[in-house]
């Protein structure tokens, strides 16, 4: 420890970081789902943007990422494979030439069917490590801090 005495540091109470705690979860249950949904060719960013995508037929990406609480740059490149495998088709927008509407082929409603058994184990498998009390906690929890911390215009 550079420039601090070992008893200083060790003086100090330990610090939690509700971010860094937020995104070593993430990596963990991302992990999980992907290991569930590589059997069926998809990683767990791809099936939920599979299932947006069913739900808000015909969306802009633009829409669609604010859907996601992501950024439309983010959004073009994870739908990138799913246009290459067939899966999403990005349509001119009648009213804006400028704008393209995504829709799911059928192809992609086949894949996000497919893959819905391994989407349904970990969901089993997350359930069964919270436990039903935990697990309704954690839900709630996250979605009263999604409603404070996101911007009006993307709900």
């Amino acid at each position: 420890m550079v420039g601090m005495e070992k008893s200083e540091f060790q003086a100090r109470a330990p610090v939690v970081c509700t971010c860094m705690q937020l995104r070593k979860a993430s990596r963990q249950v991302t992990a999980l789902y992907d290991r569930h949904l590589e059997p069926h060719g998809v990683t767990v960013t791809q099936y939920g943007t599979l299932g947006m995508i069913r739900a808000f037929d015909g969306a802009g990406i633009g829409d669609l990422a604010e859907k996601l609480l992501t950024d439309p740059t983010t959004l073009t490149r994870n739908l990138r494979p799913l246009v290459r495998r067939g899966y999403v088709v990005l349509a001119e927008n009648p009213r804006d030439k400028r704008n393209r509407n995504l829709h799911l082929t059928e192809s992609g409603r086949n894949a996000l069917r497919a893959a819905r058994p391994g989407w349904e184990a970990a969901q089993r498998e997350i359930a069964k490590v919270l436990g039903p009390k935990d697990g309704s906690a954690l839900a709630g929890s996250i979605d009263r801090m999604l409603d404070k911390l996101t911007p009006q215009a993307s709900k």
